[in-house]
């Protein structure tokens, strides 16, 4: 009888502007690209196992799950070369199980919601191809929440939650980038940070 190899996975792991997150990337996608899942807390992680058992090294305050790739926020009090192998094994140890990371199906595309005005679709496309790869890059995720007034509404999640960068990134960046590109955005703000 032939016996179910496991798959073969590799993590690293990867700095990034929040010093209490750390990157863990896996050699194959997670999740969906373009979807990512945010859980702040044990409560939130009722579609993945993986988050769930994270929560139980006290040290973790946050699991974010995106592409390829969870973002682990640590508390204060820890540092990173106290815990980092622990969770790294323990995430690699899971994915070789061949559980997936999360367990999510969607029926239409999360992203985009055709009864969308036009200049929302413009923004939630300026989103997804200039700034949400930039973002992933640094363990995070940026997530369009409303658009009223000339006021664009974001949500930051992964590294980007609490990260001391934020503010600089959302107003220097992202910002910039939507006002120049559409005139009918006048200003971007962040929810929840």
């Amino acid at each position: 009888m032939l016996k179910a190899q496991a798959r073969p996975v590799h993590l690293y792991m990867e700095a990034n502007p929040n010093p209490n997150s750390l990157k863990f990337v896996a050699n194959f996608m997670l999740v969906d690209e373009g979807v990512s899942f945010d859980f702040p807390d044990v409560e939130s992680t009722g579609n993945s196992q993986l988050a769930k058992e994270l929560f139980n090294f006290a040290a973790v305050q946050r699991v974010f799950i995106a592409s390829n790739f969870v973002t682990v926020t640590k508390s204060e009090d820890v540092e990173w070369p106290e815990i980092q192998t622990i969770i790294r094994d323990h995430i690699k140890q899971f994915l070789e199980s061949g559980q997936k990371a999360v367990q999510a199906s969607f029926e239409k595309d999360p992203l985009f919601d055709e009864n969308d005005s036009e200049v929302v679709k413009k923004i939630k496309g300026i989103l997804d191809e200039y700034i949400r790869p930039a973002v992933e890059q640094d363990g995070g995720a940026i997530v369009f929440h409303s658009f009223q007034d000339g006021v664009v509404k974001v949500l930051l999640q992964g590294s980007c939650s609490g990260c001391p960068s934020s503010t600089v990134t959302l107003k220097a960046g992202i910002q910039n980038l939507l006002t120049r590109m559409l005139p009918e955005v006048k200003e971007v703000v962040a929810e929840g940070i």
